[in-house]
């Protein structure tokens, strides 16, 4: 039995070297999911990784098909840094989200410019339906991060871009105890899976 596993593996690598695939690619060979969302600022569409980040791409499909975050907003937005939203109403009540979700920013994904990865607390573990998009390469968020865990990557802008450079010269203020809140609302108007 010792004898034929280096056989094995060695098959597999030459296997591998033929098809330009991996092993690993071979079992997780799950299809990109597009999403569009049409915002007050203007239309994105997100290309996102479902064999990277198969958790954390089913979780935000789950809210895109329920419409949770239709009529939401990007609540926070600082410039040179990111847009978050997906959390909060216009007049800042936050909705009710489902639970938390295990964070798989171990997978290679990389916060660049563009990218769109999950907000979370303190608790590695802890993101829900907030996300954000990078305003431009912030290789501090990535795993292991600060933290020893980073934060998911799951995908990317792959139209709209300038919609969400847009985003990031408004005129932010507090509201309550968030910062960083624009003072004219960009509101999701709607989130769909594209066919």
């Amino acid at each position: 039995m010792k004898s034929i596993a280096p056989t094995l593996a060695a098959l597999v690598f030459t296997f591998a070297g033929l098809t330009g695939t991996t092993p690993a690619q071979t079992v997780s060979d799950a299809k990109p999911v597009k999403v569009v969302m049409e915002t007050s600022k203007g239309t994105i569409e997100l290309e996102l990784d479902a064999a990277k980040a198969p958790v954390t791409v089913a979780n935000f499909v789950k809210y895109v098909k329920k419409g949770f975050y239709d009529g939401l907003i990007f609540h926070r937005v600082i410039p040179d840094f990111m847009v978050q939203g997906g959390g909060f109403s216009p007049d800042m009540q936050q909705k009710e989200p489902d639970g938390q979700i295990e964070n798989e920013a171990k997978n290679g994904l990389k916060n660049v410019k563009g990218s769109i990865a999950m907000a979370r607390t303190n608790n590695p573990h802890s993101a829900t339906s907030q996300f954000f998009i990078n305003l431009k390469d912030n290789s501090f968020l990535d795993y292991p991060g600060r933290d020893g865990f980073g934060y998911c990557v799951f995908g990317k802008v792959t139209k709209g871009m300038d919609v969400i450079d847009s985003m990031a010269t408004v005129a932010t203020g507090s509201k309550g105890p968030h910062g960083d809140v624009p003072v004219e609302p960009i509101i999701i108007k709607s989130a769909k899976i594209a066919e």
